[in-house]
């Protein structure tokens, strides 16, 4: 009996010791963090000769060979008819491209403007389960909501696996300014951590006062009683986008930007057949466009904010479906935020949530959400940014000025919130994605969000092979992405979908160590080198190749076109051989990221760019105009100042821009006096009134 007892009282310290033991396991055990892999393809080095081959990678087709297919799929032979025609290029039209063309289908996207020119340039960044989608499944107990944020959560690790080079992992900071909010967001973080599962990084944890100021020194201490971390990922967005609909086209589909679709066709039956398109580059050059039309299957719209303008050319009488909402973001100088470490605030002063993020240098903050009409480019309305600016201030130090003139630049990105056709409460909103498919066979895909694209891609596409029986096959000779026939991807492209192993353009020949290789050959700049990784993955050898020597004994190649920031002009000349760029706003906004960073910068970069694309794509004089006047009012949209509009190319060129009415040009110390004159002047007048008083 005694025994018996002795036992029974060692089973609670066990079973204590256990959980314990298996919980600081689960915290600490050695992971296999996605993205921090090694290359799948090493990097190229000297051959036994001495001589140094660059990576071989295969080319797209040009843009004019993709438009020449186009006009091919209405010859009258069916075998050149296209499977799917996907409108619209923003990430779902480019992941649903993708998607298709890894099953074997043949398929062409257009884009009336650019890759990502709308909503999906203008994300928060974030590839995101979202911790306050989380809180509100809890609370309200809704079932829906929660499988939402399960399903992102797995979205998420697919980004770092299939482009390590575009996203990473970020710790975010969750202060608490009161005690009985430790174990409440503790607990919420764990959970999160839970529905990660293997899918997750790192664990959560607590910061104490001090440990939370030393990790954001930048942190209010008033009423700070610690913080939470938690792990989520971050992205290159509009970047992530053109890498998509690159590798589709790898892949064989036909995609085409500014390319406007101007009409659906329809056949006896009623049901569509085929669309009217037209290319808008040659209105650019003075030239008139000549609509043609293009034969196919099935007809997928993906056009994010513009669902309904493509609805209406099916059914001009269908009920509108889009509910657009604005998110105003602000960018800021980097030292707002640490490098390395994010932080958001659950309950702003109007109960919204705020995402203050380190993002390539700058810091982000956002977002708002408006209800706003739909319109091309937006502009980030000052109430926003006041109310940003005000709420961020609250959480840093006091003795951290938040000045107005501190915005580098500014955007307003819609979200297309969409109501169900099909439902019974027509007014309410989806809370995901919608998948629609109208009587004449228009398959309709709205809603979402960034992370879980490539989800609603492959929903898609499984609805329209259903709905028309497409002859999905597999690919017997798939492209040799990686540059190599001697790496094998992991995706078997059998007709399912593969998209969450098919490995993106530069992706394969990525690690966290290329940029010490494309260093020590080409002599770029460190930073240059860890900009161009991160941005092109292995690409960044081709792009560094592109770059212009400087005659300098360092840096050898790589001439930025912005001081401040590490573009360079080899990126001008990639983004228009091999990623379709046809203006100057696609390499600003879209191939680099400098319009986002710095409207300003972008402005005075502006002339250098026009210059390089001129030269690739033999502009005249004109065309050279009409890039300079579009991408001025284009800047408007990203935050220019409203006198920095009228510039013109010359002022920029000769350095004699009016910065003196500008907030920033106000802000700084310049404008004082020197020490030693300052002290001159005081003296004086301590003598003329001493000899006034005599």
């Amino acid at each position: 009996m005694s025994r018996l007892l002795r036992a029974k009282k060692l089973v609670a310290p066990a079973l204590v010791a256990g959980v314990a033991g298996g919980s600081l396991y689960y915290m600490y055990k050695p992971r296999n963090i996605p993205g921090y892999e090694g290359p799948v393809v090493p990097p190229p080095i000297f051959g036994a000769d001495g001589t140094f081959k660059l990576p071989r990678f295969p080319q797209v087709k040009s843009r004019d060979q993709q438009i020449a297919d186009l006009k091919k799929s209405n010859s009258g032979n069916k075998e050149d008819e296209y499977d799917v025609l996907v409108i619209g290029a923003g990430a779902t039209g480019a992941g649903v491209a993708l998607d298709a063309a890894t099953r074997g289908l043949k398929v062409a996207v257009v884009e009336r403007d650019d890759f990502s020119s709308g909503t999906s340039s203008k994300s928060t960044k974030l590839v995101h389960g979202g911790v306050r989608y989380l809180e509100k499944a809890v609370w309200n107990l809704d079932y829906a909501q929660y499988e939402l944020v399960k399903e992102a959560l797995k979205e998420r690790k697919y980004f770092l696996k299939t482009a390590p080079h575009l996203s990473s992992w970020l710790p975010i900071m969750l202060p608490l300014d009161q005690w009985w909010k430790v174990p409440y967001y503790w607990a919420g973080t764990k959970f999160y951590d839970f529905l990660a599962g293997s899918e997750g990084i790192e664990s959560s944890y607590f910061l104490t006062k001090s440990k939370a100021i030393d990790a954001f020194p930048m942190l209010k201490q008033t009423d700070l009683v610690g913080a939470l971390v938690y792990y989520d990922g971050a992205h290159n967005d509009s970047r992530m986008n053109v890498s998509i609909g690159m590798t589709a086209a790898l892949y064989g589909a036909t995609v085409v930007n500014h390319m406007e679709v101007t009409g659906l066709q329809k056949g006896e039956n009623g049901k569509l057949c085929g669309a009217t398109l037209k290319d808008v580059i040659p209105e650019r050059d003075g030239n008139e466009a000549t609509p043609f039309n293009i034969k196919a299957k099935c007809i997928i719209n993906c056009t994010g904010p513009f669902t309904d303008s493509i609805r209406k050319m099916d059914d001009q009488d269908c009920k509108e479906i889009v509910a657009p909402a604005s998110g105003v973001h602000v960018i800021l100088p980097g030292y707002y935020s640490p490098g390395k470490m994010g932080l958001i605030d659950p309950s702003t002063s109007d109960g919204r949530v705020i995402f203050f993020l380190p993002w390539q240098g700058n810091t982000i903050a956002g977002t708002t959400d408006e209800p706003a009409t739909i319109t091309k480019n937006p502009l980030p309305d000052e109430k926003s940014i006041q109310w940003i600016l005000n709420e961020i201030s609250h959480y840093l130090s006091p003795d951290i000025n938040v000045r107005r003139g501190d915005v580098l630049a500014a955007w307003s990105g819609l979200r297309p919130l969409v109501r169900d056709p099909k439902a019974k409460n027509t007014e309410s909103l989806v809370r995901n994605h919608l998948i629609d498919i109208s009587p004449s066979g228009l398959i309709t895909c709205a809603g979402g969000k960034w992370t879980t694209y490539r989800q609603m891609a492959e929903e898609c596409v499984d609805a329209a092979v259903k709905e028309f029986n497409l002859p999905v096959k597999p690919i017997a000779n798939p492209p040799l992405v990686s540059g190599t026939e001697h790496v094998e991807d992991e995706a078997v492209l059998d007709g399912t979908c593969q998209t969450h192993r098919v490995r993106l353009i530069g992706a394969h020949g990525f690690s966290r160590t290329l940029f010490i290789h494309l260093i020590q050959h080409f002599g770029v700049e460190t930073e240059v080198a860890k900009h161009l990784t991160e941005s092109y993955g292995d690409r960044a050898w081709t792009v560094a190749s592109l770059c212009k020597a400087t005659n300098k004994r360092f840096p050898a190649k790589g001439e930025r076109i912005a001081e401040l920031y590490p573009f360079v002009d080899g990126e001008i000349r990639y983004a228009v051989r091999h990623e379709y760029a046809q203006t100057a706003v696609d390499v600003l906004a879209r191939r680099t990221r400098l319009a986002f960073l710095n409207a300003q910068a972008a402005l005075e970069a502006l002339p250098k760019v026009i210059d390089i694309m001129a030269d690739e794509l033999k502009w005249d004089a004109k065309r050279k105009e009409v890039e300079w006047k579009e991408t001025v009012a284009f800047l408007e949209s990203m935050g220019l100042p409203q006198p920095m509009l009228t510039t013109t190319r010359q002022q920029v060129e000769k350095g004699k821009l009016d910065w003196s009415n500008s907030l920033e040009w106000k802000m700084y110390s310049r404008h004082d006096k020197p020490v030693d004159e300052r002290e001159r002047n005081e003296q004086a007048e301590i003598a003329e009134r001493a000899g006034t008083h005599r």
